[in-house]
């Protein structure tokens, strides 16, 4: 394969048009405000993004954890009005790419960019060597880099989002989102005691490199295929039962008492946080507590879409 890389679309291809360039991970405010931008130039806009994360090859490490699965940032994408989204493998041989390459191969032959738009903190090209003043000068493409920090303040960043959820402050991410922070996977085989108790859960397996809200109860919501349900959500190691065992994702559906839904791709929006977890001394204090989440979280999800 050429050092160029691969593009890989979703959504029809296509050349001409405006594009929009980044990680996106998460479509933040300020990942919106780009997109804005561009849907003003009056073209079809294509974003152009990379997977997986720079990080992670550059440095040999897992890289950042990840906000949105790759599938769900392509999503959110194309929900805020982008017509196509080209994601290139981002390869070691990528990696070594010199900006003038990358200006020539992919965002001219490639894409035929017609117009850029990127943040000023934009860097491309073999040790992050090319930015958006190298773009202006040398790529002949009429570029548009936004300042976002001095539009939006330095706190709208993917960082400062895994920072937030990672501590439990889902409603901080969820402003800087502009939507709640979710987490997507299979619904697998749990110890179904939740079923047991009369609060049947759906136990969510996601990607190691997840992006974990701090162990709690949650308010917020489930989606299985065209299903939304307000829910109660935990996250921990269930403590007032015996045993080890590893952090569990389970969402109760309120008021839902017979869905099957293993096997199904499930997603988890985390709206509000309730409580720490705690050690309980028995099931009845726990199931008291567990009467009065639920409750709170029927009446915060009551007037929220």
């Amino acid at each position: 394969m050429s050092a160029v890389g691969e593009l890989h679309w979703h959504g029809a291809p296509i050349t001409g048009a405006t594009v929009i360039i980044g990680i996106f991970d998460g479509v933040h405010k300020g990942h919106q405000t780009i997109i804005n931008r561009a849907l003003t130039l009056n073209a079809p806009v294509v974003a152009l993004t990379f997977y997986p994360h720079p990080a992670a090859v550059i440095s040999d490490s897992a890289g950042p954890s990840e906000l949105l699965t790759l599938n769900e940032r392509v999503h959110q994408l194309m929900m805020h009005g982008v017509s196509s989204v080209a994601v290139i493998d981002f390869t070691n041989e990528f990696s070594k790419l010199t900006p003038d390459l990358f200006i020539s191969e992919v965002l001219r032959t490639q894409l035929d960019a017609k117009a850029l738009v990127v943040g000023t903190n934009f860097r491309f090209g073999v040790k992050a060597s090319g930015d958006s003043e190298y773009l202006k000068a040398k790529s002949g493409i009429p570029v548009f880099a936004l300042d976002l920090e001095s539009e939006l303040g330095n706190s709208v960043s993917s960082t400062r989002i895994r920072e937030a959820v990672i501590g439990g402050n889902i409603e901080i991410a969820r402003e800087l989102l502009t939507r709640p922070h979710q987490l997507v996977g299979p619904v697998v085989h749990g110890e179904k005691r939740g079923r047991q108790i009369g609060y049947p859960t759906a136990n969510i397996e996601v990607s190691p490199n997840a992006t974990i809200p701090s162990d709690g109860v949650y308010a917020g919501w489930l989606t299985v295929g065209t299903h939304r349900w307000p829910a109660a959500i935990s996250i921990g190691t269930n403590p007032t039962f015996d045993g080890v065992r590893g952090r569990q994702i389970e969402a109760y559906a309120l008021d839902q008492s017979d869905l099957d839904l293993y096997g199904q791709v499930a997603k988890v929006e985390f709206g509000w946080r309730l409580r720490d977890t705690i050690k309980f001394s028995g099931l009845d204090p726990l199931l008291a507590q567990m009467k009065i989440d639920c409750d709170k979280a029927r009446e915060l999800t009551k007037y929220h879409a």
